[in-house]
């Protein structure tokens, strides 16, 4: 059974995160000790929340270090605030500097953005959207099309500098990245765990992947 370190740092969905991953077959640890991390077969890095509220209690664990060193040997999956927290600087809270693994910024929707109809889009983005332009032959969209609807919760969203590694887009007033794939890192915007048949088999995919 492969063995998942879920990140707890004080940030995360972690109840809801742990219960998907034990539904599709990880050993879940729930932990923050580097140790026993180093001893798991995979990471999942997730968040909610404010970014400098999550970097804090990202260094105050010594995750940040974990995250960085982990992602050159092992497979990492990070969601939502955790996807975020892999770039270099997030326009949040007057600006944050983030963990640098991934070079571009995170930023702000629009205020004034409006939909198809003219209407002003509420913000934060909260609730269903389709996921687009993904490399379907890629193992961790196994199952999953084209077109497939994840659950977001976020008002702000990442700009990767390298669109290479854009594995997925969305739509809410402007295009955006909702996930992202690197070498043995993975990452999305929406929430898998709360993404119901669709989620869960993006968790799958996860816990399945050979490297």
């Amino acid at each position: 059974m492969t063995k998942v370190a879920l990140l707890d740092y004080g940030m995360g969905n972690l109840h809801s995160a742990a219960k998907a991953l034990s539904t599709v077959g990880a050993d879940v640890v729930l932990t923050n000790d580097p140790k026993k991390i180093d001893r798991c077969d995979k990471i999942l890095f997730p968040g909610v929340g404010a970014m400098r509220d999550c970097m804090r209690g990202m260094t105050e664990a010594g995750i940040d270090e974990v995250v960085k060193q982990a992602v050159f040997n092992k497979p990492v999956m990070a969601i939502c605030v955790g996807m975020q927290a892999l770039f270099e600087h997030a326009e949040e809270n007057n600006g944050v500097d983030c963990l640098g693994i991934l070079a571009g910024n995170v930023v702000k929707f629009d205020d004034n953005l409006t939909d198809a109809n003219g209407d002003k889009i509420k913000i934060p983005h909260m609730g269903w959207n389709t996921q687009t332009n993904m490399e379907l032959s890629h193992p961790l969209w196994r199952g999953i099309d084209d077109h497939t609807h994840f659950y977001f919760v976020h008002s702000f969203y990442c700009e990767p500098t390298d669109k290479n590694i854009v594995a997925g887009s969305c739509d809410y007033g402007t295009p955006f990245c909702s996930s992202v794939i690197k070498d043995n890192l993975f990452a999305t915007q929406f929430h898998p765990e709360k993404s119901h048949t669709a989620g869960l088999q993006v968790l799958k995919n996860f816990v399945e992947w050979d490297i």
